[in-house]
């Protein structure tokens, strides 16, 4: 890899970053590149074979896994900073989304401007900072006291309780659950110095294999729906086969990681399961919004908050699990 950058401008800042990655960093890659050439072979014999809206939706997902894998490769070879800047930009979009399908008024949006303005960029500054003591209480003390009061200034007491926790629920998701997840390099584990991106590429991984294989097991093998008007798509099997494929996925993955064997297989079922926990519940407060998707910004996937509704449910479990028990 040396000197393949040397033309660039910017070309030793990232011969640096490529050389900072450790070797099992590029193994990990390989692998996430081989699976994704993988799903587009198949995607493009099925849209041959048997082109209908199914295989469609399936292709423009591998298309966009191959961008959203492509942005995430980026910052993690950029570092620390482009991977909070990165975040905050996630958090940024997904609570833009949820607050526009649950309108507010007037009297909100101040409220809402310390939301996007202060609240994103303080709590990732606070990751930066390794501030983790006020991380933790940032958002669910001080930011839950100060919204309220601040649109009760507003003189608009129509449907205040419910506008006011329509706000905070979205900050709790988008921001304060979503940042665990690069608040991951907050953590100090003996032995894995230097080594933390994996270890948020480990969650990711596992979270977003999780989805993709229950809904495959679901559409070949599903039989018993588990929430019918919450979410049509979701199967008993294909909970439990993607579930399980996906736990194994990661106990197979322990290497990249500080885990045992073991270890890595039941935090990877706690992901699987906070996972499917998450997208059941949001998928629940769309139905009752009345909206199919969060947004149209990810082909194939409809918004932002779609594809992280399992991740602002496992990440702040998993931190805090691995935090208390390997720290």
């Amino acid at each position: 890899m040396n000197n393949v950058f040397q033309h660039l401008p910017l070309g030793s800042f990232l011969q640096q970053a490529i050389d900072r990655a450790p070797p099992k960093f590029w193994w990990m890659i390989g692998g996430v590149i081989g699976v994704l050439v993988l799903a587009s072979v198949i995607g493009f014999i099925l849209g041959r074979i048997k082109p209908g809206s199914v295989v469609d939706n399936l292709n423009a997902r591998i298309r966009a896994w191959w961008v959203m894998a492509g942005v995430l490769l980026v910052c993690f070879l950029m570092g620390k900073i482009a991977t909070l800047v990165f975040f905050g930009l996630l958090s940024f979009f997904a609570l833009r989304e949820f607050i526009s399908l649950t309108p507010t008024r007037r009297g909100d949006h101040l409220a809402l401007c310390l939301c996007f303005y202060i609240a994103i960029p303080l709590q990732y500054w606070l990751i930066g900072i390794d501030w983790y003591g006020l991380f933790v209480m940032c958002i669910p003390v001080y930011g839950f006291l100060a919204l309220p009061a601040i649109s009760a200034l507003s003189g608009d007491t129509e449907n205040f309780l419910e506008r006011n926790t329509k706000i905070q629920w979205g900050v709790m998701l988008t921001v304060f659950c979503l940042s665990h997840a690069p608040a991951l390099m907050l953590l100090r584990i003996p032995g894995y110095e230097g080594q933390n991106l994996m270890l948020l590429f480990y969650l990711l991984l596992v979270v977003q294999l999780s989805d993709v294989l229950q809904y495959v097991f679901g559409k070949l093998f599903g039989k018993h729906l588990l929430a019918p008007l919450v979410s049509p798509s979701k199967t008993v099997e294909g909970l439990v086969g993607g579930g399980l494929a996906a736990t194994g996925v990661g106990a197979a993955l322990y290497w990249i990681t500080p885990f045992t064997p073991l270890q890595s297989a039941a935090l990877s079922l706690l992901i699987v399961i906070c996972g499917f926990l998450g997208g059941l519940a949001l998928s629940a407060v769309k139905r009752s919004l009345g909206a199919k998707d969060w947004g149209e910004m990810i082909e194939g996937h409809g918004g932002i908050l779609d594809r992280l509704d399992s991740v602002v449910f496992s990440a702040p479990v998993f931190f805090h699990v691995v935090r208390y028990n390997f720290q």
